[in-house]
């Protein structure tokens, strides 16, 4: 038999480190991994659903535990029966339970802080959905591009930029970019995994 010394040592270094794991008492045998159980059964409104995570374009299939009376979220965990993941989830994916209004750090208030000044206020939804769409308005209108250079009709804004919010599923997408789109706005882009 022709070994040659790279095969040798490759050989050696293989056996060794089978007689070095087998001396341990790791088990090289198939495994399988079993997700911790969730106690839905104490829950007796406990509802189980599946959804997608909304991350990015994977798709990822997600197991959502809510009770229904009290309008929480229990518990998300990796769908097994999703052929795309199969039950296995990314660190955002993981994280998805602390959107959810269980999370205490999770900000559910208008700030807003004026220019110049150092500190925040609370403002109300009405009042912050209101001053944006005043500013939207405002920066549209003073730089709206009707004609290029050339005189070639573009109707188109360059003074405002959208990015979307990885938060959003495809179907939610379209309207978003049809509606920046309607504005006159060019600079469309959509964060995924940022």
């Amino acid at each position: 038999m022709n070994v040659t010394r790279r095969e040798f040592l490759a050989i050696s270094g293989a056996v060794g480190a089978g007689l070095a794991l087998s001396s341990l008492g790791i088990d090289l045998g198939p495994a399988k991994a079993y997700a911790d159980e969730v106690r839905i059964d104490k829950v007796k409104s406990a509802k189980q659903s599946t959804t997608i995570c909304p991350y990015c374009g994977v798709g990822c299939g997600i197991i959502c535990y809510t009770d229904t009376k009290a309008g929480n979220i229990i518990n998300t965990e990796g769908d097994p029966d999703h052929p795309i993941n199969e039950g296995s989830l990314c660190a955002k994916g993981s994280a998805l339970y602390q959107i959810s209004s269980n999370n205490p750090d999770r900000l559910k208030k208008v700030l807003y802080r004026a220019p110049g000044s150092d500190k925040w206020e609370e403002k109300s939804w009405d009042w912050a959905l209101a001053e944006i769409a005043k500013r939207v308005k405002k920066t549209r209108d003073q730089y709206f591009i009707e004609k290029n250079g050339k005189g070639q009709e573009v109707n188109r804004v360059e003074a405002i930029a959208h990015i979307g919010s990885a938060a959003l599923d495809n179907e939610e997408c379209w309207p978003v970019q049809a509606m920046m789109r309607a504005l006159g706005l060019v600079y469309v882009e959509h964060q995924a995994r940022i």
